[in-house]
């Protein structure tokens, strides 16, 4: 495996791997790597010749500099992990490679962009369409995985690559869950003890609200969503939408689309950490 931190070396190492046919499967990622990104990895070995990951954590996409701060960097043990799924190439470049100007191009998909984290984070999904098509620029893959926790984000991203005309395909990665539930994330490690042993009731709540749907009403069950987590001392919902799972629309009833998907962002401990999950209902 191959730790390159420029784009030349990068695009040199692909350039020696396309003249034999081979195709490439990418592996976004901001480091902090755990369970979850290893499961995008390994699947990406199995369905390319070869897999890049990136690991850099993207300023541009934070509006909380805090956030951005406390973002946990760990690519010694990111790197160890990722030569252990098999990984080819690691491309870790530094700010100024990623960025030697500023990016001032301007990416907005309505309605998927624009609704849940699109409202209440201002700029989030500019900054991951920036990075993101610098990356495909860069490595030109086949193949790109991506969690479906990150489901808005799939959309968006799924929307950039048909208005940019890329021909890359996205791939979607069920979520990887601890034992208790809880969605593997890289936030995860920054939760005090307490913080995690209430962080699953996230969850819990989201799948009790499956078995609450068949009898209730989407604003019954989303207020029982709500009611539920507020209840527990250290949680605090930021926003729980129900919404038709492909445009990210609310829906108001339950045969008002095929795919309905539950989306929510939790704010948990004093910090606080910021910890999203979701739910399919149909």
């Amino acid at each position: 495996m191959k730790v390159l931190s420029r784009i030349v070396d990068v695009q040199n190492e692909l350039f020696a791997y396309r003249k034999q046919a081979k195709n490439v499967g990418l592996v976004p990622t901001m480091g902090a790597l755990h369970e979850g990104h290893a499961s995008l990895v390994r699947r990406s070995v199995t369905e390319n010749d070869v897999t890049v990951v990136s690991v850099f954590v993207n300023p541009t996409q934070f509006n909380d500099k805090n956030d951005l701060r406390n973002y946990p960097r760990t690519l010694e043990a990111d790197c160890a992990l990722l030569e252990a799924c098999g990984a080819d190439i690691v491309f870790a470049p530094s700010v100024d490679e990623m960025y030697p100007q500023p990016d001032n191009r301007h990416f907005e998909y309505p309605p998927v962009s624009t609704v849940m984290e699109g409202a209440h984070r201002p700029g989030h999904f500019n900054g991951v369409c920036q990075v993101v098509s610098r990356l495909f620029y860069i490595v030109k893959p086949d193949n790109a995985y991506f969690g479906e926790k990150d489901w808005q984000q799939i959309a968006v991203i799924k929307a950039m690559v048909r208005a940019l005309g890329l021909s890359v395909n996205i791939v979607e990665c069920p979520i990887v869950r601890d034992e208790d539930g809880l969605a593997r994330s890289s936030r995860n490690t920054l939760l005090a003890p307490d913080e995690r042993a209430v962080a699953p009731e996230i969850y819990r709540a989201l799948t009790k609200s499956v078995t609450y749907a068949a009898n209730h009403t989407v604003k019954e069950t989303h207020d029982f969503v709500v009611e539920s987590i507020n209840a527990v001392d250290g949680l605090e919902v930021e926003y729980f939408s129900i919404v038709n799972g492909d445009t990210l629309q609310d829906v108001d009833s339950w045969d008002e689309a095929g795919h309905i998907v539950g989306c929510i962002t939790v704010y948990c401990g004093k910090t606080p950490i910021r910890l999203i999950d979701h739910i399919k209902y149909k």
